[in-house]
């Protein structure tokens, strides 16, 4: 992209700009002196375990400085779909996250939607979507990460459950977070810019990295949250660039892909 334009820069929040309540060092300074370059910025996000709101009002008191809507998240994109689709969820989610699912119908569910939910991952509960799913519910995950950060260390996401469910009923999940495609274009589409106008800027190789080239951007990955040494080989192509934090990636985009600092 050295000469191309760029546009637009996406950036993934938990392991890329915080841990929980923890900062990655120097992002809020970094984002505010990418805010200052001729790119749009936007927040892409597969985390399920809060909704929008207050996601926002943590990203707020941890001193970032970001604007609600400019904010894109799985869960937005699952409740898109689920209107689309027209259909009766039994939302897998944990309880902080079901206010951006609010006036939704849920009674006599008739499709099954999972996130990242630790109180709910239970015996009773995957075995009332297992049935639902073998009786035909479609079967929505809101995203497959495998694992994700948090300060106590590395923690089993959703895709461990989504892929049991898959096995057990022999189906494949619609996926509607990251690394999809759709995902990212619709995280696009209010900006005026193309997916070779941008850069993605994460955590998550798979995820973040490669599902944002496979979309046409170009990815940056950084070593701060689940990254493990390695993960950059784990993707074809390899990341643009792999560096140690976010403010790095803020650095090689101002010095090399705007040619400004």
């Amino acid at each position: 992209m050295s000469r191309r334009t760029l546009k637009a820069v996406l950036i993934d929040l938990s392991g890329t700009l915080h841990i929980e309540d923890a900062v990655v060092p120097g992002a809020q300074e970094a984002l505010a002196r990418l805010r200052q370059s001729p790119v749009t910025v936007k927040f892409v996000t597969n985390t399920t375990k809060e909704c929008k709101r207050t996601l926002f009002e943590r990203l707020r008191r941890l001193n970032f400085d970001l604007q609600e809507r400019e904010i894109f998240t799985s869960l937005t994109a699952a409740r898109n779909l689920l209107e689309q689709r027209a259909v009766r969820p039994l939302l897998l989610v944990e309880d902080s996250a079901l206010e951006d699912f609010t006036g939704l119908e849920t009674s006599d569910p008739n499709a099954v939607v999972i996130g990242l939910a630790p109180e709910h991952f239970n015996y009773q509960t995957l075995n009332k979507a297992f049935r639902l799913i073998l009786d035909g519910a479609p079967l929505i995950a809101i995203h497959k990460a495998r694992y994700y950060k948090r300060k106590d260390g590395l923690a089993l996401g959703p895709g461990p459950f989504v892929t049991g469910l898959e096995y057990a009923t022999d189906t494949k999940a619609t996926v509607v977070g990251k690394p999809e495609k759709a995902f990212f274009l619709e995280a696009l589409r209010d900006l005026n810019c193309s997916p070779e106008e941008t850069v993605m800027i994460g955590d998550d190789a798979r995820d973040d990295v490669g599902g944002a080239q496979n979309a046409g951007m170009l990815g940056i990955l950084v070593k701060t949250g689940k990254y493990r040494p390695g993960d950059e080989g784990k993707i074809n192509p390899p990341p643009h660039l792999t560096c140690d934090s976010f403010p790095e990636a803020v650095n090689h985009i101002l010095e090399h892909l705007l040619g400004s600092k």
